[in-house]
């Protein structure tokens, strides 16, 4: 009898087990741990089913695990038996399923997670999440980049959930959107306090090229370096470095981007204020050069005010250099106020004004007829180029380098280099000009050989030549041609061959030309102004007497 009802219990104890539904592989389970061994932990799923899992599944990345006989934990079932009989299940797997669910809801609601960095990978870094890991982009650190992520590293923080693919296993997370919204907070806090014209104290945080950045309690501004300083400032770490506390005064607040223009010079007095008056026009002032370009200088003449030498102004000989071979950066130069523009903060400077126009003091001391000697500097298809006192050039014209030369056979005499004497002709003050003149050291020959004479005059020349068209004659030194027709007044005679050179002949003048240095000669016009007085003086149209008889009287009185 207890042998059939001991049949038959059995018989409903199977029944019910074949009754119960056993949980379905890949799928999330409750389990007791009963046992802790060689580093795992035993679990019992029920179903009289156990498995084993590795301590280290239990524990946080970075931690130690926390687990005890006793504890019910969740596993993930991945298979009912293996080849001992266990199930296998899995702490980590069963995390990252409810991680997944949690994550998917908070990314769905737009809600920050918790998590902590553990790891580096190429781009960035890896973030547990409760079980899930998901991608950190380097980019996404922090709001500057991140040169020593050490710190950050196992500290549990919140991220924002950036893009997730479940099927894919891929989560992107943020921690700089996290930041970034904070501090939009912190800074609409602190910029609503602000007001421009306000002067606040402030942090140095970064140096740039163009200027600094400078925390206010929670929000940066920008100081331009244009607003550092009344005076030029070639980089800002001349003035501030990184740390520094320093009082700026809140220039721009714009509401919309949250930017703030500060400034340090506004809180300082103006300089230009009292320009005017102390830079008055035409006064000279020394200054130091502070930089050099391409059309000019720029000379301070006190902190903050500074003025341009334009490379026309520099000097009075040195028309096409670069100012930097004129002056140099430092050098302190003595400079005329040339122009004052308040309203555009320009001064106009001049360097050249503080010393004396060299074409004056020429002019002053080498009067028109002075005799000079220079260096040929060039030589030109119009003339030479002398230099003289002063560093300056004299110019003598191709016209005034040789009496008896043309210009353009004369200047193949020289080179350049060859020292050389000349007479000043024209020093032209405004045009910066002087002229000289070479064929000028000896004196006029032409002028002096006709000084006396005049048109009409009987002067007595030497024949140097004879040639078919003519003879050449020499009166004092200068050459002149008697042409010809010129040379008698009966056709028969005014053959050249009837004279022999050296023969000494009464000639008139016809004309003095100055520009070719010629006199105009003929015999004939001799013989016929001989006549015509002889006429007036011996007779008359009346007296009956012939040509001979007047002509021999004439020659018998000489």
């Amino acid at each position: 009898m207890a042998q059939t009802t001991s049949m038959e219990e059995f018989e409903a104890l199977l029944q019910e087990s074949f009754e119960m539904d056993t949980p379905e592989e890949g799928s999330v389970v409750k389990g007791k741990i009963i046992a802790i061994e060689a580093g795992q932990a035993i679990i019992d799923v029920g179903y009289k089913m156990e498995g084993r899992v590795e301590l280290k599944e239990f524990a946080n990345p970075g931690e130690a695990p926390e687990v005890s006989v006793g504890d019910e934990v969740e596993v993930y079932l991945r298979a009912a038996e293996n080849a001992r009989g266990e199930a296998v299940i899995s702490r980590e797997m069963a995390r990252r399923e409810e991680a997944w669910d949690r994550l998917e809801k908070a990314y769905a609601d737009d809600q920050r997670v918790e998590g902590a960095i553990f790891g580096r990978v190429k781009g960035g870094f890896t973030v547990d999440l409760g079980g899930a890991v998901a991608f950190l982009p380097g980019s996404q650190v922090d709001v500057r980049p991140v040169r020593d992520a050490g710190p950050l590293m196992g500290l549990k923080q919140p991220f924002q959930i950036l893009k997730m693919d479940r099927r894919r296993g891929n989560i992107v997370v943020s921690r700089r959107a996290i930041l970034e919204e904070s501090r939009a907070e912190q800074r609409a806090e602190v910029i609503g306090n602000l007001s421009e014209g306000q002067a606040v104290d402030g942090v140095v945080k970064n140096i740039t090229e163009y200027g600094a950045f400078v925390d206010l309690g929670g929000v940066d501004g920008l100081l331009h370096v244009t607003d550092m300083a009344w005076r030029r400032v070639n980089h800002p770490s001349e003035i501030l470095s990184i740390g520094e506390t320093v009082k700026v005064q809140v220039i721009k607040i714009n509401k919309e981007t949250h930017r703030i223009s500060l400034g340090m010079k506004q809180l300082q007095e103006d300089p230009w204020d009292l320009v005017g008056a102390k830079y008055p026009l035409e006064s000279v002032h020394k200054g130091r050069v502070t930089n050099i370009t391409d059309y000019g200088a720029f000379v301070e003449l006190e902190p903050g005010v500074e003025g341009l030498v334009h490379v026309s102004e520099m000097s009075w000989t040195k028309k096409n250099v670069h100012p930097g071979k004129i002056v140099s950066t430092s050098q302190e130069v003595d400079v005329m106020v040339l122009e004052i523009d308040g309203a555009k903060r320009r001064v106009s400077l001049g360097l050249k004004q503080t010393m004396r126009n060299p074409w004056e003091v020429f002019a002053e001391t080498h009067p028109e007829g002075t005799q000079v000697e220079g260096e040929v500097k060039n030589i030109t298809e119009f003339g030479l180029f002398i230099g003289l006192d002063g560093d300056i050039d004299g110019m003598v014209h191709l016209s005034d380098l040789s009496w008896d030369e043309r210009g353009e056979d004369a200047i193949q005499n020289y080179r350049k280099g060859d020292m050389v004497s000349a007479v000043v002709s024209e020093v032209d003050v405004e045009k910066e000009r002087i002229s000289l003149s070479i064929k000028a050291l000896g004196g006029d020959k032409f002028a002096d050989a006709v000084g006396g004479v005049k048109r009409g005059s009987i002067v007595t020349v030497e024949v140097t030549a004879i040639e078919d068209g003519g003879i050449e004659v020499e009166y004092e030194g200068m050459k002149s041609f008697i042409r010809r027709s010129d040379l008698s007044r009966d056709r028969a005679d005014q053959r050249p061959e009837r004279f022999s050179v050296s023969d000494k002949i009464d000639v008139r003048v016809t004309n003095i030309d100055s520009k070719t240095r010629r006199l105009g000669l003929s015999i004939k016009a001799r013989e016929i102004a001989e006549e015509k007085e002889a006429v007036e003086q011996y007779g008359s149209s009346d007296s009956g007497a012939s040509l001979g008889d007047i002509l021999g009287a004439a020659l018998k009185n000489d």
